[in-house]
């Protein structure tokens, strides 16, 4: 068990050495804050690329423009025209009104009306300046409304590149106080009407509204590298971009042009929205690729934080969450580890050109996996890396690419020749193993094909694909190894055996004959297990021919297989597709050549694609001394349907499907198969041995109406206009609509 770990690691020690070292590599890169910049453009676009939210109607704004500005006759409002606008709002009911404008100096005329409002309006805020700056200090807000502690700080934190991502939930002030951010305190208005109060979780000393706390931001949530994180900070969950809310001016409050209800149980704001004001932040949504940036002004910025922790306590809408740190590092290990391991796995392919179009395939593959797997998990709520994981998986893959580079020309010398055949491994024992070509000789030549697999094998998981596959081929293999055959190929679910090759004996034919009926005796216990898995039962079909073939290394020095080359192999193949499930049909060179009592339970001249002149073909039933193998063949009974069956079939054509789809009823019905009558006087039955694709009409179930049926037209006689046929593949809902009308035919044949 040792050496085989050993092996294991040896195999693979590109991936283990360069997929941790690049990690390492770009986790180093990443904490140096080199990729912050790129980080936080893949966040903005992502944010960009999110579904449009519907308006928080919960939330609306009283924007001063330049119009307003015009109209009151000076830039500076005087306290009189926002005392009367306080009225009009208060008046109609909202459930706060934030006040986004300084008010800590008196601007004549009116300043005692306003501080009259002031201290008549218990759900106004008004904001103060709790950060100072380059610019200017602290600014406090109205007297009034500090004394009975209605101000708010409506600071703005924005990143190194002047984007607003993050916001304050509260601050404190030099005195060390706590004061809330105007997001904030609106939104606890808002929700201790509900019921809802703003409190501080006893053991973590977070906020909390409801059952929602909220986590405040680190120095290194996200894609942020040693960030600010003084004061209570969030990652703003924007509800859009510029414009989202319902704002309406200064002069259409003042001048009455809105209803009486308009601002009745909404959060109102009141703020700058002139470009004069240059109270306008960049935000995730301000530019695109292909448009001029967009800010958004901070009036505006308020309201996202209100409807931020509004759209969290009430609609569930999730905060912008990261993972820890070292489950990020985990996360770019596993991207570099990708990119390692697809190119680690390319290593032995030989044309370059090959490993450059599949390299450059995978990689951008995984990109597009990568990409939308963050994306979803950002519609989620989760901000996950994206920049690291790409750099580190192209990096790990080139890295590989260049190792492979350096070492391929050994590498393809020492062990590209011969790989896992195993007639090849036999043929090394043998000095003339080695030698390239072939020759030629007579064999005796055995194909099998299990019927409506691929239809199958579309309808389960790879895993259970391979679990049959394994159990099938494991079957036949014991039984081909019994009458000392040599398995050729594994195609999928078909089998290429040879008798006669590499060492000829003279009874290869017997043995090929006896062979395929023991191969079909063994379906027998492979149905059983199918059946103790719940899974449908197999059929299949072998095909014999004797001919003269080449046999040998087909191959070059580099890469080299043991196999046959001729024509007799291709007509072998198509021999057994002539077959129905559990059919063996031989050519009659095989029939000649054979030594053995063989029973037939059938001939017929068929005219294979490729050959010039028709060929007979045989059934075989069983054979004789010293196998003494038959096969049982059950007769089908067909019986009338009640109401014939409306259906459509196309006649296949190899793998393509014949453009002209003909309808039809199925008229009888037996275990297996059934008669079809042609609607279209004009057009002939099938020719026997064909297949033909089915479609049910009459059966218009979502589950049923796309379903594909597969069958193969029996050489059983029929009236002009009809055939039979045998279900060779059915998808399991088809086949238990049928099997219940099978049930309930009546079995008194007319």
């Amino acid at each position: 068990m040792w050496a085989k770990w050993q092996q294991f690691l040896w195999q693979w020690r590109g991936v283990w050495i360069t997929a941790p070292s690049v990690a390492i590599l770009i986790i180093l890169v990443r904490f140096l804050g080199w990729l912050q910049p790129w980080e936080w453009a893949v966040y903005d676009q992502y944010m960009r690329l999110r579904p449009q939210n519907e308006p928080d109607d919960r939330i609306a704004i009283v924007g001063i423009n330049e119009a307003d500005i015009q109209a009151v006759g000076s830039a500076i409002i005087a306290d009189e025209v926002y005392a009367e606008l306080i009225e009009k709002l208060a008046a109609m009911e909202p459930k706060a009104i934030g006040l986004d404008i300084y008010r800590d100096q008196p601007v004549e005329p009116g300043h005692e009306a306003l501080t009259s409002v002031f201290e008549s309006t218990p759900n106004l805020v008004g904001i103060e300046k709790v950060v100072g700056d380059r610019d200017r200090d602290t600014i406090p807000g109205p007297p009034a409304l500090t004394a009975t502690g209605q101000v708010a700080a409506n600071d703005v934190i924005p990143d190194a590149d002047n984007t607003v991502r993050r916001a304050f939930l509260s601050l404190t002030r030099r005195d060390d106080s706590t004061v809330p951010s105007l997001g904030m305190y609106l939104a606890a208005l808002y929700l201790s009407d509900l019921g809802i109060q703003l409190q501080a979780d006893p053991e973590t000393g977070l906020w909390q509204l409801g059952e929602t706390v909220f986590q405040d931001f680190k120095a290194d949530d996200g894609a942020y590298i040693r960030a600010d994180d003084g004061g209570y900070q969030q990652i703003l969950n924007y509800r859009g971009k510029a414009r989202q809310f319902e704002t309406v001016s200064l002069m259409d409050v003042l001048r009455d042009r809105v209803g009486d209800d308009w601002g009745r149980d909404r959060i109102i704001l009141i703020g700058m929205v002139g470009e004069s004001s240059n109270d306008f932040f960049s935000t995730p949504y301000s530019s695109t690729l292909l448009s001029t940036p967009e800010p958004m002004a901070g009036v505006e910025l308020h309201a996202n934080i209100t409807s931020h922790i509004l759209s969290t306590v009430i609609d569930n809408r999730p905060f912008i969450r990261s993972w820890p740190e070292p489950i990020e590092g985990l996360w770019i290990l596993v991207w570099s580890s990708t990119g390692a391991i697809f190119a680690w796995r390319l290593r032995y392919v030989k044309k370059e050109k090959v490993v450059l179009v599949k390299q450059v395939g995978y990689f951008f593959g995984m990109v597009g996996l990568l990409i939308g797997s963050t994306y979803g998990a950002f519609s989620l709520g989760w901000w996950l890396p994206v920049v690291p994981p790409i750099l580190a998986m192209s990096g790990s893959a080139i890295a590989i690419v260049t190792y492979i580079a350096r070492t391929a020309s050994d590498l393809r010398k020492t062990f590209g020749r011969y790989l896992t055949d195993e007639v090849v491994a036999n043929l090394l024992e043998h000095p003339e193993g080695l030698k390239m070509g072939g020759e030629r000789r007579t064999i005796t030549i055995l194909t099998s094909d299990l019927r409506g697999f691929t239809a199958l094998s579309e309808r389960l998981s790879p895993e259970e694909v391979v679990k049959i596959l394994n159990f099938y081929l494991g079957k036949m293999a014991d039984v081909i190894t019994q009458y000392q055959g040599t398995i050729d190929e594994f195609m999928g679910d078909g089998i290429l055996v040879l008798f006669g090759a590499p060492t000829g004996r003279p009874d290869d034919a017997d043995r090929a004959i006896a062979c395929a009926i023991a191969m079909q005796q063994a379906m027998t216990a492979v149905n059983e297990t199918m059946q103790a898995w719940d899974l449908p039962d197999l059929e299949m079909g072998i095909g014999i021919n004797t001919g003269d073939v080449v046999v040998g290394n087909i191959g070059s020095e580099k890469r080299t297989k043991y196999g046959v080359v001729g024509s007799q192999v291709n007509l072998t193949y198509r021999i057994e597709s002539y077959t129905t499930g559990g059919q063996i049909l031989i050519s009659e060179k095989t029939l000649n050549t054979a030594q053995i009592d063989l029973k037939i339970n059938g001939q017929k001249s068929v005219s294979p694609k490729g050959v010039k002149e028709p060929i007979t073909i045989y059934d075989i039933g069983g054979v004789g001394a010293p196998y003494h193998l038959n096969l049982i063949k059950e007769e089908e009974q067909f019986f009338p349907i009640a109401k014939p069956i409306l259906l459509q079939y196309a006649i296949l054509d190899g793998k393509d499907i014949n453009s002209l789809q003909v309808f039809g009823h199925l008229v009888q019905l037996s275990q297996h198969g059934g008669q079809i009558v042609i609607d279209d006087e004009k057009q002939s039955p099938p020719p026997p041995l064909a297949n033909i694709k089915l479609n049910f009409e009459d059966w218009t179930t979502p589950d049923l109406e796309s379903e594909d049926v597969y069958a193969k037209v029996l050489e059983q006689e029929a009236n002009p206009q009809e055939f039979y046929i045998k279900f060779t593949s059915k998808p399991p809902s088809i086949d238990k609509k049928l099997t219940e009308i099978y049930k309930t035919l009546p079995r008194d044949r007319p």
